[in-house]
């Protein structure tokens, strides 16, 4: 029944995701924000959305390990899971704006990530108000860089909500928001009772399951275009959800609640190789076929992300 409750909470989660992301999307075009604005920020927090919801639900319930172990799980799976298998299916190109902006911001918020649950091992407030304001000055300058190409970041956002009528657009919020409170509420109490099911701790479930289920939709829609032979994921789309995913839903969930390190292996395992996967894109993009990440690359991407999910259960048994 456990896992039952898990797959109803991640449906739930991408519904109410979709239905923010398009309501929200549709509510700045009424306050005539701009479309590079609305690309880089309004869509950016609102498909933050779900993992938010979960860890700010699991910081309540007092499961912190689930909060903790959802974003970094997630992280590693975007690079590791995402990024492995569409790179296998259709080789991807680099920005060189990548190294220039996103992977250094992504390392930084890691390692101070790392660095901030070390020193007495919680997140406090304090804490995740830096982490929050650290979100804030990287889009300003995001915005400022992009003016030069107002293309970027501009994908993400569907004209055709620009005729969206006010009440659709309530509907559409009132739809989101229950989808993500009940999902969020679903998820984590299948993540509690199928750790306690399977005799593992719900870190092990939070950084396995629930972070791949959280990354089901970016790697199907990643899955599809690549097949395809369309416009695969954007690294930078996904870097930039990496670094979401620390700052603003970290950051938020420990204003309002303090997130405690009660499992060891967060802190000796599972940020080390978020850090590990985030480290090795440099030195990928550029050797031995520069800014490329081909077949060969996303092979080694998923074989790590495959040793990452053996070890979370071997170590813990």
């Amino acid at each position: 029944m456990s896992i039952v409750w898990v797959l109803l909470g991640l449906i739930l989660l991408v519904v109410g995701g979709e239905f923010l992301v398009r309501s929200s999307v549709a509510l700045s075009f009424k306050f005539n924000i701009s479309k590079l604005v609305i690309g880089m920020t309004v869509v950016s927090f609102a498909t933050s959305a779900p993992e938010l919801l979960v860890s700010l639900q699991a910081a309540l319930d007092g499961a912190s390990d689930i909060s903790l172990g959802n974003v970094i799980g997630s992280n590693i799976a975007n690079i590791g899971l995402v990024l492995g298998i569409t790179a296998l299916i259709s080789p991807l190109g680099v920005d060189k704006n990548f190294y220039k902006i996103n992977w250094p911001m992504m390392m930084l918020l890691s390692i101070v990530l790392y660095f901030m649950l070390q020193s007495g091992n919680i997140l406090d407030r304090w804490e995740g108000a830096a982490l929050f304001v650290s979100i804030i000055i990287f889009l300003v300058v995001l915005i400022r860089r992009s003016r030069n190409a107002p293309e970027t970041g501009i994908d993400d956002v569907d004209d055709t909500l620009q005729v969206t009528s006010g009440f659709k657009i309530t509907v559409w919020l009132l739809i989101g928001g229950a989808a993500l409170y009940f999902g969020s509420e679903w998820l984590v109490f299948g993540a509690k009772e199928m750790a306690l099911s399977f005799g593992v701790s719900e870190r092990v479930i939070s950084v396995t399951m629930v972070a791949i289920g959280t990354s089901v939709p970016e790697l199907a829609a990643s899955v599809i275009a690549a097949l395809k032979k369309e416009k695969a994921i954007s690294l930078g789309n996904l870097i930039g959800s990496n670094i979401f995913n620390i700052a603003s839903v970290l950051g938020i969930t420990a204003m309002i609640q303090p997130i405690a390190v009660n499992n060891p292996q967060i802190l000796g395992s599972d940020m080390l190789w978020m850090i590990a996967f985030a480290f090795i894109l440099i030195p990928m993009i550029l050797l031995p076929k520069k800014f490329e990440i081909g077949r060969l690359k996303g092979f080694i991407l998923l074989s790590g992300y495959l040793v990452f999910i053996f070890l979370a259960f071997y170590i813990e048994n």
